[in-house]
């Protein structure tokens, strides 16, 4: 199967400036992908795209060539993963390649592995949509969440009658770090709509995205534990 690993990288964070090139540790954050992605993947199969030249820069000069900058419509709070995926599908097959898997890693998730992109690769199958890294949700809606109805008044997300919280039915939640997709999957309908989609499952530290400055505070703990 031929791969192409997309990690998407814009210049624009609200949540914490600079993100992606902000240090964590001794070095910028997107690096921690890279060089996880470089321990699987041929550096021909591995494409950032971004806006940004200095987030080109630090990528380069860690010896990965990022090809091109995308366009700044790609780059905006408003722009969607699955067009950025398009554009960087399509630059690709006007190059001549012809993927039939794409792997989405996003640079917030500084503590996915090598193995964990690797295992969750191996999940997938030509007749799947996607595979997609989860973790189990605390947030259970068969016992922790709640909605307000018409009336006004919190009922449970799902209706259920457990008295603890174990005996619920587990209920996963995306981690935004890894996502394995089908091509031809992608080219007829977005991530969302995916139907023949199987888990990945991480713990809660390899699970853990950068939004937020308090999570890159939690990130700073974990790396120094």
């Amino acid at each position: 199967m031929n791969f192409l690993v997309i990690i998407p990288a814009r210049s624009g964070s609200k949540g914490v400036p600079r993100k992606n090139i902000k240090k964590l540790g001794d070095k910028p954050l997107i690096l921690y992908t890279v060089e996880e992605t470089r321990k699987v993947f041929k550096d021909s199969q591995i494409l950032v795209s971004t806006d940004s030249p200095e987030i080109k820069v630090v990528v380069e000069n860690s010896g990965l060539k990022v090809p091109y900058l995308r366009p700044h419509a790609l780059a905006t709070d408003k722009a969607g993963t699955y067009e950025v995926l398009l554009h960087a599908l399509d630059f690709v097959e006007k190059n001549g390649e012809n993927p039939e898997i794409l792997v989405l890693l996003q640079p917030t998730s500084p503590f996915r592995k090598s193995h964990h992109i690797l295992e969750a690769v191996n999940l997938f199958n030509e007749e799947l949509d996607m595979v997609v890294a989860v973790k189990e949700t605390k947030a259970n809606p068969y016992y922790t969440l709640r909605e307000e109805n018409e009336e006004g008044y919190l009922v449970k997300s799902k209706k259920a009658n457990f008295s603890r919280r174990q005996d619920c039915p587990k209920v996963y939640e995306l981690n935004g770090a890894i996502y394995v997709i089908n091509v031809n999957s992608l080219k007829k309908s977005s991530l969302a709509e995916f139907s023949k989609v199987r888990k990945y499952v991480m713990d809660e530290t390899s699970s853990h995205d950068i939004d937020t400055m308090m999570d890159w505070k939690i990130a700073q703990c974990l790396l120094n534990e």
